[in-house]
């Protein structure tokens, strides 16, 4: 749902900056890189520390070459199958980062395994839904399926909460409290997202080969009439 409305605001605000970007000789790859190496920075340097607040600024501000890298190369017209498998491969990286400092968090000055054990939980499932999607188009499949808590779900409500809870550090009390129970939120949401998914292209599968065999009955009908 983010992933519709949201992104499609966000190019509209972002493409003034890209265009500058565009006159100083940059790159979308460059960007998708610079944007990318800044999340995995953010995420892996403020994080484990319980720097939540930072952290998330940090994060933040690279977050939006995702949008920038694909509307510079629509500008430029140079969309390609080469920048669709960077930016995707990429934005692997930067979501495993995000979840990866949170489970480093309670894995040490956090003092909880079970968050721990959440926080890897929605780093993995989160990989599993966007593979679902990607191996399912990848055998003719549309997987045309709006998934609870997609991408843009994820890294929102994750990244919200964090900012959020990193306020504790400034004396807003119970804040905190913020980032577990959004883990906990993506966490059973990237199920039910895969869950869907899965049913989908289980059914979407099943139609496809019932369309398959009986055009190749209609097929032997056909010769067999001759």
């Amino acid at each position: 749902m983010l992933n519709k409305y949201a992104r499609a605001f966000f190019t509209r605000v972002l493409t003034p900056f890209a265009a500058f970007l565009i006159r100083r000789g940059v790159s979308p790859d460059t960007v998708t890189l610079i944007g990318t190496a800044g999340v995995v920075a953010g995420a892996l340097v403020f994080y484990p520390m319980g720097e939540f607040f930072w952290g998330t600024v940090v994060i933040t501000l690279f977050v939006f070459s995702d949008l920038v890298d694909g509307n510079m190369a629509r500008q430029l017209g140079r969309s390609s199958r080469w920048g669709a498998f960077l930016d995707s491969t990429l934005d692997r990286v930067a979501d495993g980062a995000v979840f990866g400092g949170f489970a480093l968090w309670y894995a040490g000055g956090g003092d909880d395994i079970a968050l721990c054990a959440v926080s890897i939980f929605c780093l993995a499932s989160g990989q599993v839904v966007s593979y679902t999607k990607a191996r399912g188009e990848s055998i003719g499949l549309p997987v045309a399926v709006n998934g609870l808590v997609e991408r843009a779900e994820r890294l929102v409500i994750s990244l919200v909460a964090a900012g959020l809870a990193g306020l504790h550090a400034f004396g807003v009390p119970g804040i905190q409290y913020l980032l577990p129970v959004a883990l906990w939120i993506v966490a059973v949401g990237s199920l039910v997202t895969l869950i869907q998914r899965v049913v989908t292209v289980r059914r979407e599968s099943a139609e496809a080969e019932a369309a398959e065999a009986a055009e190749a009955q209609e097929a032997r009908g056909s010769e067999a009439a001759k």
